[in-house]
């Protein structure tokens, strides 16, 4: 299951405290927090995937090197 972070909305708007919550990807959004019941909002991050080292693969165009976050050099020799 997804961990989902979601933060606590001040009366201002600004943001407040951070928490994580594991939750299935058809549970609904939380709007409140578990606790204190103040006003949530879901934000969006980028996952964390421990995968291990990074590793290099061959690009499938040939001609390079694209590492395992997919960037690459691709320049061409006149």
């Amino acid at each position: 299951m997804p961990t989902y972070v979601y933060e606590t909305i001040r009366e201002d708007g600004a943001p407040g405290e951070r928490f994580e919550v594991t939750q299935k990807m058809s549970d609904p959004v939380i709007e409140k927090h578990p606790v204190t019941g103040a006003p949530v909002r879901r934000v969006l991050s980028a996952p964390m995937l421990n995968t291990g080292a990074p590793r290099a693969t061959t690009s499938a165009g040939g001609g390079g090197c694209a590492t395992a976050c997919g960037c690459h050099s691709s320049m061409s020799k006149n």
